[in-house]
């Protein structure tokens, strides 16, 4: 039994095994003229095989050019379109650099301070003052996320003024809701455990209500029939 990790490099999937089999025996025929008419078979298969590629355009061109990189561009053969090459298809990417940003305030990170680089250059007023106010809010929602506790305005406002040196100034007060614990939510106080307790009371006393009820009818159905066994039979 032959296995995959025995066989040769797949090189494009699209086509299958037996494609490229096709392609590297035309690799093995000498006459000229019988590899380039047997190259054109093997097109007229792989496009056969690829019905979908025929919306797409320069159809026929892309199908020698698969041609040529399945054969890994050793074919030799006549081509109606030019002849491409492993640069062409294969083109080495660009070294992608990577962003070196070294914050000054790392616990607020390197956008904020390119947002109070906008507030401070922004000259309209109305703006400049929505910028403050949002910069604010977002410096406190990071003090809370990473102290768990609450922090006052005060506190915001003069690391703000460090910052800008007094240039921006906020005028309302961000809202950020204090941190609970998680192990406190199912417990007495006000919550989500209250909310949960008072459903499971009103539930219990549903059910509670409905077997009572249950019951009573039963009581009744009972002295129904046995009152009925001396009432006299009316005609």
């Amino acid at each position: 039994m032959e296995y995959n990790t025995t066989r040769n490099h797949l090189v494009m999937r699209e086509y299958g095994r037996h494609i490229q089999r096709m392609i590297e025996y035309l690799l093995t025929i000498e006459d000229r003229d019988e590899r380039e008419r047997n190259a054109q078979s093997v097109i007229e298969l792989m496009g056969f095989l690829n019905p979908h590629l025929k919306n797409v355009e320069d159809f026929r061109h892309k199908l020698w050019d698969h041609l040529f990189l399945i054969s890994d561009f050793k074919l030799e053969v006549s081509s109606p379109y030019p002849i491409p090459t492993k640069e062409s298809l294969k083109p080495k990417s660009d070294v992608l650099p990577y962003p070196k940003r070294y914050p000054k305030y790392s616990h607020l990170g390197k956008n904020l301070e390119l947002i109070i680089q906008k507030a401070l250059q922004e000259e309209n007023a109305d703006k400049k003052n929505g910028l403050s106010n949002a910069i604010a809010y977002y410096m406190k929602l990071a003090y809370a996320n990473w102290h768990k506790e609450t922090v006052h305005d005060d506190a915001i406002q003069g690391e703000l003024s460090a910052i800008t040196n007094g240039q921006l100034e906020f005028t309302n007060t961000p809202f950020v809701r204090s941190f609970r614990p998680v192990e406190n939510r199912d417990r007495g106080g006000n919550g989500y455990g209250d909310y949960r307790n008072k459903r499971n009371q009103k539930f219990q006393r549903n059910n509670n209500n409905r077997s009572n009820d249950r019951n009573n009818d039963r009581s009744n159905d009972r002295n129904n029939d046995r009152g009925g066994k001396f009432k006299k039979k009316r005609y």
